[in-house]
């Protein structure tokens, strides 16, 4: 009976959370009209249908756009701008380049060319990958990456595992007249050397002691791709959606900031971070799945041996594939180049950037987002094959040919298509910043914000180092079963109202709440790299879990040192800021 209704109960679960939460929570705007509470009604409802996706992420990310104005908290044509602001628009141009080096190939490229660069040993490789799938993923989505890398990474090892499978039985075929040949001649010239030889180690333990070594590398060299694919993410603004949450907050609530979080910036303080981090995070798997043997694992100056051969030469053969160059691929390198150029160059900080220098009130007008969206148009009107110059003398050339040439455009199809965009947008992740950046707005002209504010005054009395670490400590366990954009979008506004009541800078909060966000390292379900690199067979929950939880705490130690060391000369972390005392609140 009792299984019976436990079943009954689990079956009905998405229903009951679905219409009970409002219901149980209705008291709230009822027992107390502000519009402080009814922002906080509609914020706890959102959080608990993000946490349990009883209904997808984004559809929930839409309920503003009707309550808030039902409720009186903010006007629909407030709610409306949120959805597709200027950090959207920055976050849809980023993401349009990083479509067109992923359909193009050239990310597939660039990784295949530093692995053949970095060689085929245990520890480069295993280096190599994580180094690979890092710089990938600060520019295109982490699910492309790791979905990329992760075969590539299956290749390699399925043909070291067959190279040893080889060997073994080519030495199974010629060893054993050897193996009679020598136990014959010890035996007549030492009787006492057989039962030396007879107490050594057993041909069949050494063979399985071996296989235990393949899988603890098999798991390694998987599990080096999803977690460097969530480190890689945090070294750009528009790495991974989180970091374009806390950019899109500062500036809705803290209008007057100066622009402080920018491409440049960001990149400043974060990419040393991902370096840290990254270099952590492969010695704590090659020790816990290849050793640190450094003869073994580097093998300086030592030959190739025939498994490292058999990878070097999978790695050679993809590379084969791709062939030369194309026109396409060296137009999207080139406006790759040119984006990054135009981002770091905008506003450098210690110089005087493009914006100011070539446009007047440039720096006031322009943002990160106009580069990202002009690189974007170009993409749409490049061509993707080099332009033919048909000859005007038809006399001295074939007249079918030239007739055919001339009823050719000019311009061959571009370099992306809409219907490719179309495909691969994430529009979903779109909404779901536009959700949290109506929150956020909400919040903040509700009144809320400061209310909570209010609430976190006893707090000025631990120290803000402290409060960091704790606070960076619970957003790495909650992103592990949420969605960190979610998570993101849950937890800035509360920081900022936290460091607001203690007189500390907002950003010294919101920083590692925002880089916390991406070390969802324990479990399958906790981000799609995972799920991909898990899906694959050679690691199991526990595995992930083991490796997991220690690089937490790598990720948390990193950020720590981040923000208390060069983050707070770049940000100004020891000081109130003025930009912090106006928080946009009519």
């Amino acid at each position: 009976m009792a299984p019976t209704c436990l079943q009954t109960l689990l079956r009905c679960r998405s229903f009951a959370i679905l219409f009970l939460t409002p219901l149980l929570l209705l008291p709230l705007p009822i027992a107390v009209p502000t519009r402080e509470a009814k922002c906080a009604y509609m914020i706890i409802i959102m959080a608990v249908y993000w946490c349990t996706e009883v209904i997808p992420l984004a559809v929930t990310s839409l309920m503003p756009v009707v309550f808030f104005p039902l409720l009186g908290v903010l006007s629909s044509k407030s709610v409306c701008f949120q959805y597709l602001n200027d950090t959207s628009m920055l976050f849809v141009g980023g993401l349009i380049v990083a479509i067109s080096v992923e359909h193009w190939n050239l990310h597939k490229r660039i990784a295949l060319r530093v692995l053949l660069c970095l060689g085929a040993k245990p520890a480069l490789l295993m280096l190599g990958f994580m180094v690979v799938t890092a710089f990938l993923s600060m520019w295109i989505s982490n699910t492309a990456t790791t979905a990329m890398m992760v075969p590539i990474v299956q290749a390699v090892l399925d043909q070291m595992d067959n190279t040893e499978y080889d060997m073994t039985m080519m030495e199974q075929a010629t060893g054993q007249t050897n193996k009679v040949i020598e136990l014959e001649e010890k035996n007549a010239s030492d009787p006492t050397s057989a039962h030396a030889i007879g107490s050594g180690q057993d041909p069949d333990d050494a063979r399985s002691e071996e296989k235990k070594k393949r899988k603890r590398i098999c798991k390694g060299m998987t599990l080096c791709i999803c977690y460097a694919a969530s480190i890689g993410g945090t070294a750009t603004l528009t790495g991974t959606a989180p970091n374009m949450v806390l950019k899109g907050q500062m500036n809705q609530l803290y209008p007057n900031n100066n622009d402080i979080v920018n491409f440049a910036s960001w990149f400043g303080f974060s990419f040393p971070n991902m370096i840290l981090m990254l270099v952590l995070a492969w010695l704590w798997l090659q020790c816990s799945f290849i050793g640190l043997n450094f003869k073994e694992s580097w093998g300086c100056g030592a030959e190739k041996s025939d498994k490292e051969k058999a990878a070097y030469n999978v790695l050679k053969t993809e590379m084969k594939k791709l062939g030369p160059i194309s026109y396409a691929e060296f137009n999207v390198l080139l406006m790759f180049i040119s984006l990054v150029l135009l981002w770091f160059s905008r506003h450098p900080g210690f110089i005087k950037g493009w914006a100011a220098g070539l446009f007047p009130g440039g720096e006031k007008y322009i943002t990160d987002s106009a580069p990202a969206m002009f690189i974007a148009l170009l993409l749409f009107i490049l061509p993707a094959n080099k332009p033919k110059f048909t000859s005007w003398n038809a006399s001295t050339s074939d007249p079918e040919q030239t007739k055919e040439d001339t009823k050719k455009p000019f311009l061959t199809a571009p370099l992306l298509e809409w219907n490719v965009v179309q495909r691969k947008m994430p529009w979903s992740v779109v909404l779901l910043l536009g959700g949290g950046f109506a929150l956020a707005d909400a919040s903040a002209k509700s009144g809320l914000s400061v209310w909570l504010g209010r609430q976190m005054t006893p707090l000025g009395y631990i120290p803000p180092w402290a409060t960091a670490t704790v606070l960076s400590l619970t957003v790495a366990v909650f992103t592990e079963c949420t969605s960190n954009v979610a998570t993101a979008t849950l937890f800035l506004p509360v920081f900022a109202s936290m460091a607001a009541s203690v007189k500390i800078n907002p950003l010294y909060l919101m920083l590692p709440g925002t880089l916390s966000t991406s070390l969802a390292f324990m479990l399958p379900v906790a981000t799609p790299p995972n799920a991909i690199a898990f899906s694959y067979g050679h690691i199991h929950v526990l595995d992930m879990v083991k490796a997991g939880i220690v690089m937490n705490i790598i990720g948390v130690f990193c950020v720590s040192v981040a923000i208390n060391t060069w983050g707070r000369p770049m940000f100004g972390l020891d000081t109130f800021p003025a930009w912090a005392n106006t928080t946009a609140i009519p």
